[in-house]
């Protein structure tokens, strides 16, 4: 396992480049790495991931440097640990409506004493390598501390639901941060098909700033996002124009 490079970057001061998959392609993982991209995040709702596509990605993100992070396709915790055993670093739930919801989100996602995530063997915890676990990080214990020091845990808030509870969603410890999903919070609004909706828009804005009071990230708080259709020229010029971004404090 490598250490977040998300949030090396952030704890640097900048935001990190994420380029997000759909679909699993090694040739554009090992492009976004060429052209400096800081992580990869697979979409895992809508895309078309399976447990051994999810293993390849992480496998080539992470030798070329790259953390990876996902949207997994719902929140059970046995769907979370397929992504948790393959290598990610970070999750996002989607559909979060509940503070009960987003600390069920965290505790899949952290080892105990933090969370309840289940112990894998896959390379997520260095296929159990119990020689290489007490080498490099001192133990099984030692290790799960380090693993959660290195997930983020992102709650997607998409609902007139989940924003009258974002109080109790964001009083989750765990909880790194939320995301929006501004299609179907305006449908939830009763405004379908208009994710720009004023009303929609002043929401979320208003959802950003007490995440932000609350020391939570959000998603343009750390995170600059570019999707795979791309062009390999575009994705140069996103770097250039955004790689010494700095987070808002």
């Amino acid at each position: 396992m490598i250490e977040n490079t998300i949030i090396n970057k952030n704890q640097a001061g900048l935001k990190a480049l994420t380029f997000s998959l759909t679909f699993p392609s090694p040739q554009l993982v090992e492009m976004a790495a060429h052209v400096g991209f800081d992580a990869v995040n697979l979409d895992g709702e809508h895309g078309t991931f399976s447990p051994e596509s999810v293993d390849l990605m992480c496998q080539i993100a992470n030798g070329y440097g790259m953390s990876v992070t996902a949207r997994v396709p719902n929140n059970m915790s046995s769907t979370i640990n397929l992504f948790l055993d393959r290598g990610v670093q970070g999750i996002t739930g989607p559909h979060i409506e509940t503070g009960e919801e987003a600390q069920a989100l965290a505790d899949a996602c952290l080892f105990p004493t933090d969370g309840w995530r289940s112990w894998g063997g896959g390379r997520g915890t260095e296929f159990g390598d119990i020689h290489r676990l007490e080498k490099k990080y001192g133990g099984k214990l030692k290790f799960a501390r380090w693993s959660n020091a290195n997930m983020i845990v992102q709650a997607q808030i998409e609902s007139k639901k989940a924003y009258d509870n974002l109080d109790d969603i964001l009083a989750v410890k765990g909880l790194t941060g939320i995301v929006g999903g501004p299609n179907d919070f305006a449908a939830s609004l009763g405004y379908p098909g208009q994710p720009d909706h004023p009303e929609r828009q002043r929401l979320t804005t208003d959802a950003e700033n007490r995440a932000k009071e609350a020391g939570k990230t959000t998603s343009d708080n750390g995170v600059g996002m570019a999707i795979s259709d791309m062009m390999l020229t575009d994705a140069h010029r996103f770097v250039e124009r955004h790689s010494k971004d700095t987070l808002e404090i």
